[in-house]
């Protein structure tokens, strides 16, 4: 049976497109509207709609049916006016509220310089141009790193802000939402650092006397990344600890950036954790002569977790007992190596107490930082975040080597991540994990690469412990291939058309805004790629939308050169933001433990539902979505 909508653009003679039968005659050239901003979207369409002569479609009694679509809602100053808009009917809203509780919000990083070493915000033209961009693409926000070493640079206790705030106040004004990293690391030496932004001189002017305050391998050799987590409690910064050091910062933070906060302009704070913003050891670093697919080194040969290791060893009746010896150096592998070879140390008594040690330091360092985050944005209505490195190399053989020297202690009987995802559930913070895009098919074969299952475990793991699971991707894409993997890890199992679904990612951050990004081809597969993680609302809403009077076609034909998919109301996919609460009591040591028992993880689906592809053109997406009506 035909329905209302077909009879007004489509042949009912045998169901047909043929050219004879639909006419959609469009004087005027084509235009690129995906491009455009919002407004001028707007604008130009009703330029080119006054050039079309006619909608015609024929039906059975062969009539024509004209439609004056000069009176199209026009654009205000800013925004359209939702007077001039037609009322959508009731029904559909039902369905596209489901289809709403598969929204994936997509965030993209902004540049690692955009605020420089000398805390100023340099080519704001250029940023607002791409801002515009990314809103007119139907972007929910951008994600930026708030670097420790420029805001607190001149001195202990002495912030300066006003370069953050100029940035804030443009993200704002371009409509987008703000997830901000405490970034208390240095940014270079990791793959994809392209400036390089040191810890504050007067820590660094510390470390001159006192090199043990940086993390250090088994040869001496200090990184100046982040500060090893055997000082967090040592007051050894005029007086602060380190953990005091953080904790002042993001006070400060608060204090300054009140008004954003309250505006709903930043809606989740990711605490830095460790070498890049993540919470772990820098076992691998380009600086110290690391290469891809090196195991890397153990870092816990400071004076301060040396002294804290021999306590508890002695604590555990083995005085006798170091820190390992024969682990290798940072691109060996696993089986040259002692400690992580066939039957080697990591699986004796002496091993794992150490594993455990090395990774409980870990997981204890992330709990004081956030109970501090905590404390520090208590009542304001933002997320917490964390974000763990996804270590894939290495993770199909028996040791998972390079996980366990970053602190991951993760074997096939011992789960190294839900343990860190029941800490973060004490602090209500998201879960933020990397490297969403990547396919084992990618990888070397000698390097035993495992990325798919890593995030498939890891996922699975943070849903069981009931925290909200975010991701990114860890290297820079621009294919489809990669967008398409993203989408299924963001929805494992497509979506629901019935509600909420069983397992979903709670946003999904792009790793980065770049000129390679905007480029055109780039940047359409890019859009497209938005468009999926929000689950075509329009197109599927439209589906639904049976109307042949004059106002339900305007609607119709708005949207599909209008809309870009995008929900501003967060409570619209369950995303709303509440005054943040105090943290829950500490757990202790063997809750944590509890955690680490292996579980199966969560069914995978073998690619996603809503995939994205090369069909491109405005012409190829406008018949697409034409047909994507009738379906």
């Amino acid at each position: 049976m035909i329905n209302n909508m077909t009879s007004i653009i489509r042949s009912t003679q045998g169901g047909c497109w043929g050219s004879d039968r639909l006419r959609l005659r469009l004087y005027g050239g084509v235009f690129d509207l995906a491009v455009m901003p919002l407004i001028d979207r707007v604008e130009s369409l009703q330029g080119v709609i006054r050039k079309v002569k006619r909608i015609e479609a024929m039906g059975q009694t062969g009539r024509s049916n004209y439609v004056d679509v000069t009176k199209f809602p026009k654009a205000g100053t800013s925004k359209l006016s939702t007077d001039e808009m037609p009322e959508a009917p009731t029904a559909p809203s039902t369905y596209n509220e489901k289809m709403l509780a598969n929204y994936v919000p997509v965030y993209v990083m902004l540049p690692l310089g955009v605020i420089s070493n000398d805390n100023v915000f340099e080519d704001q033209p250029k940023m607002e141009k791409q801002l515009k961009e990314l809103r007119a693409a139907g972007v929910d926000g951008v994600m930026v790193d708030v670097w420790w070493g420029i805001v607190e640079s001149k001195g202990p206790k002495q912030y300066d802000w006003s370069a953050y705030r100029s940035l804030f106040a443009l993200v704002q004004e371009c409509g987008l939402k703000l997830q901000a990293i405490m970034s208390f690391h240095r940014c270079g030496g990791n793959v994809g650092d392209e400036v390089t932004i040191p810890l504050p001189q007067w820590v660094l002017d510390i470390g001159e006397t006192d090199p043990d305050i940086f993390y250090t391998n088994r040869k001496g050799n200090r990184n100046k990344e982040y500060l090893t987590i055997g000082v967090d409690n040592q007051p050894l910064f005029h007086g602060r600890t380190a953990v005091q050091l953080y904790s002042d910062n993001m006070k400060s933070f608060r204090q300054h950036m009140s008004d954003f906060i309250e505006a709903g302009l930043i809606i989740d704070i990711e605490v830095g954790l460790g070498p890049a913003g993540e919470l772990r050891y820098p076992s691998y670093t380009g600086t110290q002569g690391w290469v891809f697919p090196g195991i890397g080194e153990f870092q816990c040969y400071d004076k301060y977790l040396e002294a804290e290791f021999k306590e508890a060893a002695t604590g555990a009746g083995h005085p006798e007992w170091g820190l390992p010896d024969n682990a290798g150096e940072y691109n060996d592998t696993p089986g040259s190596t002692e400690f992580f070879g066939l039957n080697g140390t990591y699986m004796t008594e002496k091993g794992k107490f150490f594993l455990t040690w090395y990774s409980n330091k870990l997981l204890n360092h992330g709990d004081e930082i956030l109970d501090e985050a905590n404390r520090a944005f208590l009542g304001c209505k933002l997320k917490l975040a964390a974000k763990v490195a996804g270590i894939h190399w290495w993770y199909k053989s028996p040791s998972h080597a390079a996980e366990l020297t970053s602190g991951y202690y993760n074997l096939k009987d011992r789960d190294g991540y839900r343990p860190i995802a029941r800490m973060l559930s004490r602090h209500y913070a998201i879960f933020n994990f990397t490297c969403l895009e990547m396919r084992d098919s990618e990888q070397r074969a000698d390097a035993k690469c495992g990325p798919q299952e890593l995030v498939q475990q890891v996922l699975s793991g943070g849903w069981r412990e009931e925290v909200e699971v975010a991701g990114e991707n860890a290297l820079s894409r621009y294919d489809s291939n990669g967008y398409n993997q993203m989408l299924l890890n963001a929805r494992p199992n497509g979506i629901s058309r019935e509600g909420l679904p069983k397992q979903i990612m709670y946003g999904v951050t792009y790793l980065r805004l770049s000129d390679e990004l905007l480029k055109d081809k780039n940047f359409k597969i890019f859009k497209t790629f938005v468009k999926k993680m929000h689950t075509d609302q329009v197109s599927k809403h439209l589906h639904t939308y049976k109307d042949n009077t004059l106002e339900g076609i305007k609607l119709v034909f708005f949207f599909l050169f209008v809309s870009q998919d995008y929900c501003a109301d967060l409570g619209m996919y369950n995303h709303q933001i509440g005054p943040l609460e105090r943290s829950k009591p500490k757990l202790v040591m063997e809750d944590l433990l509890e955690a680490t028992k292996p579980m199966e993880p969560f069914p995978w689906g073998e690619e996603t539902d809503m995939k994205v592809d090369d069909f491109d053109g405005v012409l190829a997406n406008l018949i697409r979505k034409l047909f994507s009506l009738f379906k």
